[in-house]
């Protein structure tokens, strides 16, 4: 069965991707590329898009999936902010404008327009005049409810439009901030992610394919290779891809091409149709954000977020060099980050049990080792013994019909002095006897009784105390309940007696 990476089923902002070509990947077969448009890094063109911070490049930057893999414990973004967060990217394209940053790193163009916004929001909550009498103030309590829970209209002019309450709005109560890691590469490492709405199991089996198609997106020119840097499984049977190109040159060399560039080629309206047929529903680049960038994020809060809380956070970040301050909109944003979260930590608790497996592995190695070297210590002691005794002999043959020399004379003069304070009495001799004696006892009382001798911890102890003493508590309660039932049933018994007694009696 061919492996078929279908157009995504609900994609935002774009466009129904058409029929995939026939091919022999059923999605990642053939694509359909325009005359004269051979996909070069060497010299990449204008998109025509102005840049959020002046360049005329586009250079989309997405929080997206590889925001939360660093090493690190806090909780990554997953499947990026771009979905219902404003922060989908950095750059200014106009059918993505509610999946960037461009409400929070650019003026508004509209400021007349906001502001009868702002105006005809505080009227619908403050006081409408809809109908003129008293109904006016229920109806403006209703619009604060609507405006609190993020959805619904708000009436409050019969000449003017109701305002749209979204959970975007500042009234919205349903909003908090989250902190999540940034990206550390650059855009020299020409790291863009593809999230694929396909199991991980199904990317691994046909990544090979996955490759090819991509090369054919790029063009298929030969001097361009595609390379997966990784993939990791995401919440909801989505999958996410790391890719790079290596674009080589004629006179050999080679580099990677920038992750913006290759972005920026992915965003053109017909490669994202191509990939949207392979199964693609987010793309985005992995670079780290410059320090004016996290500068103008960190100045300009999100938007419905009350500056007050945006101060706050950033007061609260708990590593302001690796984490950045984002927004929490609604439960739907909570539970996917909540998604993520335990996602990261499946992965951390596999990685922690592959280090344990390791960890293991490694302390047998070293106990075995251990063992060995002890082993050969004693071999190596037993071979200098036998070297020592064939040079000994050895000498002997060597020096025998010789006269003994000076050097000779005198070794032996000290050897004979070491000798006769070994043998005396109260010297070296007799505490090596006592010693020796003493050793000798030990062994035998040792092979006789064996005694080992076990130390128990203070807390142990002091545990086992308490339960000892808490069961003789209850065995002293158990028997004082024997005792009093043993009463009962002797006083029952010497009632029955007196009752047979006094029966007896009347019938006599």
């Amino acid at each position: 069965m061919a492996f078929n990476f279908g157009a995504p089923s609900g994609t935002s902002g774009t466009a129904a991707a058409p029929a995939a070509p026939a091919g022999g990947f059923g999605g990642f077969g053939t694509t359909s590329t325009t005359a004269g448009s051979a996909f070069s890094f060497s010299a990449p063109a204008n998109t025509g898009t102005t840049g959020l911070f002046g360049g005329t490049q586009n250079k989309g930057f997405g929080f997206g999936t590889g925001f939360g893999t660093t090493t690190g414990t806090s909780t990554g973004l997953g499947t990026g902010l771009g979905t219902g967060l404003g922060f989908g990217g950095f750059n200014t394209q106009q059918q993505q404008q509610q999946t960037t940053l461009g409400g929070l790193f650019s003026q508004p163009t509209q400021a007349p327009t906001q502001s009868n916004q702002l105006i005809n929001t505080a009227s619908a909550l403050s006081a409408p005049t809809l109908l003129g009498d008293e109904r006016d103030a229920i109806l403006a309590k209703w619009n604060q409810l609507q405006a609190f829970w993020g959805t619904g209209k708000g009436y409050f002019n019969n000449n003017i439009p109701p305002v749209e309450f979204t959970q975007e709005n500042p009234f919205c109560r349903f909003k908090a901030v989250g902190y999540s890691c940034m990206p550390s590469n650059k855009d020299e490492d020409g790291l863009v992610v593809l999230v694929f709405n396909k199991k991980e199991t199904d990317i691994r089996s046909q990544q090979q394919q996955l490759v090819e198609s991509l090369h054919k997106i790029l063009g298929g020119n030969q001097a361009l290779t595609v390379n997966v840097e990784g993939i990791k499984t995401l919440p909801d049977d989505q999958t996410e891809v790391v890719i790079y190109v290596v674009e080589r040159s004629p006179n050999g060399t080679s580099r990677r091409v920038p992750a913006t560039t290759l972005y920026a080629h992915f965003e053109q309206a017909n490669v994202k149709t191509q990939l949207q047929q392979l199964g693609v529903t987010l793309s985005m680049t992995r670079t780290e954000l410059s320090p004016a960038q996290i500068k103008q994020l960190l100045q300009n809060p999100p938007a419905g977020v009350d500056p007050i809380i945006w101060e706050q956070a950033k007061v609260d970040n708990p590593d302001s060099e690796k984490l950045i301050p984002v927004p929490m909109v609604g439960f739907k944003e909570l539970l996917r980050r909540l998604k993520v979260q335990d996602q990261m930590t499946k992965q951390h608790q596999t990685r922690l049990d592959i280090i344990s497996e390791d960890i293991s592995e490694l302390q047998k190695n070293q106990t075995t080792t251990m063992a060995k070297i002890a082993q050969y210590k004693r071999k190596l002691m037993d071979l200098s013994h036998r070297t020592l005794q064939v040079l000994i002999k050895q000498e002997i043959q060597r020096k025998s019909g010789y006269a003994i020399q000076a050097d000779e004379e005198q070794l032996r003069v000290q050897l004979d002095t070491i000798q006769c304070e070994l043998n005396a009495p109260t010297q070296f001799k007799g505490r090596l006897n006592e010693l020796m004696s003493q050793i000798r006892m030990q062994n035998h009382f040792g092979a006789v009784k064996s005694e080992e001798k076990y130390y128990i911890d203070a807390d142990l102890l002091r545990e086992i105390k308490q339960h000892l003493k808490q069961q003789q508590e209850g065995l002293s309660h158990l028997i004082s309940i024997i005792k009093d039932d043993l009463e009962d049933i002797k006083l029952v018994e010497h009632g029955l007696n007196e009752t047979i007694h006094i029966r007896g009696g009347a019938f006599s």
